[in-house]
C-alpha cells in the first residue's frame, strides 16, 4: 500500500505540482489512514456510478480530483432489475395481457415493451389493466391474511413503501403525510376512497432511528385501526419479515411507488424499477433512478416533487432551520405536535424532538420538513388523478411499457460493451 502510495503521489507531483492540498485529497495513505476509495479509483480502469444522478456526483464531489485528472476513467452505467422474475414470475396476469397485444418477444428482449405504449389510449386494453391490478391485490390481500394479517380492501388506493429502513429514505416523512391525513379524515374532509399505507424493508440491527421508525409505523396503524371515524379509510400495515417471498406479491399490486429519498443520497435502489415495471406511479424526489424513469416515461407519468441536490447544497449552505419549516405550516405542525401523544400507548415524543430539535446534532438531517408541503400536495394530486381511471391506468400502462430500459439484461450488456469489453455468446 505505501508502494502504490509513493508512486502515485509521485506522479500526482509531476501533474500538480506544488498543489500540496489536492495531492493530499487523492494519496492513498494520509493522516495515518488508508483511504480505501482511493485505493481503488487508482487500481480500477473504470469508475461508475449505478444511476446517472449518482455518476454526476461522484464526478463533483468525492472523486471530484480523479475526475479531473482522468475522465476517461468516469462512466454511468444504471442498474437493472430482472424482469423474468419481477413481471414474467411476478405478474402473470399482466404478461398474458402483454403476450396478447405485443406479442412474446419482450419476454427476451424486454426494450420490446415499448410496444405496449401503442395502447395507451385502448379502453378495452386499460379496463383489463385496472382488473389485473384488482386482481394483483386479491391475492396480495389472501397472501397477509396467510400470515395472520387482517384483509385489504382491492379497492382501496396502495401507497407503498418498500425500502431498507434508513432516515434519508424518509419513512419518517411518510409517517408525517399520513398522520397529516388522518388528522384531516378526523376534521371531516375525506378522501374519495380507501388507502393502504403498506411500508416494507429491513433495519440493522444497531440502527435505533431505524428501529424507533419501525416501532412508530407500526403503532400508528394500530392507533388508526382503533379510530372508529378513520379505521374504514386508512390502513398502515408494516409487511414483517420483509423479503423476496413479500415482494413478489406486493409489488404487482401497488399504485403509488414511494421512492422519497432526500435528493443526492439514493445511489440507485432498484425498487422503484420494479414497482415501474408493474403499473405503479412514481411519487418521488428527483433522486437515485427516479431521474431516468422521468426521462423515460415523461414528467407528466411521474410525479415528482421537493427539493433536488442542488437545492439541498444551497439549502445546508445557508443553515437548515428545520423549526422555521415547522412554523410556518399549520399541516406539518399538527403532524408533528401528534408525535406528543402516545400512538397504541407508547412515546415517540423524541421523534418530534429530533425533528424539531436535534438530537444531539441538527435537527431533522434528511429535510423531511423542508419538503414536507411539497410532498402532501403532490400526493393530493396523486389521489385526485387516481379518480380520471382512464387518464391514471394510460399513465400505469406508459410505465409499464417504457420498462424494458431498466432490465439487467441492459445493465449487463453496457458493463460488457463498455468496462468488460467481451462479447456476447449466443447458443
Amino acid at each position: 500500500v505505501n508502494e502504490i502510495n509513493r508512486r502515485k503521489t509521485a506522479e500526482l507531483w509531476e501533474r500538480f505540482t506544488g498543489d500540496w492540498e489536492r495531492i493530499s485529497r487523492m494519496a492513498v495513505v494520509a493522516n495515518g489512514q488508508v483511504r480505501m476509495a482511493n485505493i481503488s479509483v487508482i487500481a480500477a480502469h473504470t469508475v461508475n456510478g449505478v444511476s446517472k444522478l449518482h455518476s454526476e456526483i461522484l464526478k463533483k464531489t468525492i472523486f471530484a480530483d480523479f475526475y479531473e485528472e482522468t475522465p476517461q476513467k468516469f462512466k454511468n452505467i444504471t442498474n437493472g432489475v430482472a424482469h423474468r422474475r419481477w413481471l414474467l414470475h411476478a405478474n402473470r396476469e399482466l404478461c398474458a395481457l402483454l403476450d396478447e397485444t405485443i406479442g412474446t418477444g419482450y419476454r427476451k428482449e424486454p426494450i420490446l415493451l415499448d410496444g405496449f405504449a401503442a395502447h395507451r389510449d385502448d379502453a378495452v386494453v386499460l379496463e383489463r389493466l385496472r382488473t389485473i391490478k384488482r386482481i394483483k391485490k386479491e391475492q396480495f390481500s389472501r397472501f397477509l391474511v396467510g400470515r395472520g394479517a387482517r384483509a385489504f380492501d382491492p379497492d382501496a388506493i396502495f401507497d407503498v413503501q418498500i425500502k431498507r429502513m434508513h432516515e434519508y429514505k424518509r419513512q419518517l416523512l411518510n409517517v408525517l403525510k399520513i398522520l397529516s391525513l388522518w388528522q384531516q379524515i378526523r376534521d371531516g374532509r375525506l378522501p374519495s376512497r380507501p388507502i393502504v399505507f403498506l411500508f416494507g424493508g429491513k433495519a440493522a440491527r444497531s440502527y435505533y432511528m431505524a428501529k424507533e421508525t419501525i416501532a412508530l409505523i407500526v403503532a400508528l396503524g394500530v392507533e388508526i385501526e382503533s379510530d372508529p371515524v378513520a379505521k374504514d379509510i386508512l390502513r398502515v400495515e408494516f409487511c414483517e419479515d420483509y423479503n423476496v417471498n413479500v415482494a413478489e406479491h406486493l409489488i404487482p399490486a401497488a399504485d403509488i411507488s414511494e421512492q422519497i429519498s432526500l435528493a443526492g443520497k439514493e445511489a440507485s435502489g432498484t425498487g422503484c424499477m420494479k414497482l415501474m415495471m408493474n403499473g405503479a406511479l412514481t411519487l418521488g424526489t428527483l433522486d437515485g433512478a427516479n431521474v431516468e424513469i422521468r426521462d423515460a416515461v415523461g414528467a407528466e407519468n411521474v410525479c415528482i416533487f421537493g427539493l433536488n441536490d442542488r437545492d439541498v447544497e444551497e439549502l445546508w449552505r445557508r443553515g437548515y432551520d428545520a423549526r422555521a419549516y415547522y412554523r410556518g405550516s399549520d399541516c406539518l405542525r399538527c403532524a408533528v405536535d401528534r408525535l406528543y401523544a402516545p400512538l397504541a400507548g407508547k412515546d415517540f415524543s423524541h421523534i418530534a424532538d429530533y425533528l424539531i430539535a436535534g438530537r444531539g446534532s441538527i435537527a431533522d438531517p434528511y429535510m423531511c420538513l423542508a419538503d414536507f408541503d411539497a410532498y402532501r400536495t403532490a400526493f393530493d394530486g396523486v389521489l385526485c388523478d387516481y379518480e380520471d381511471r382512464n387518464a391514471f391506468t394510460s399513465r400505469s400502462l406508459l410505465n409499464v411499457a417504457r420498462s424494458g430500459r431498466f432490465s439487467s439484461d441492459r445493465s449487463i450488456r453496457e458493463y460488457a460493451d463498455e468496462i468488460w469489453h467481451i462479447t456476447r455468446v449466443d447458443g
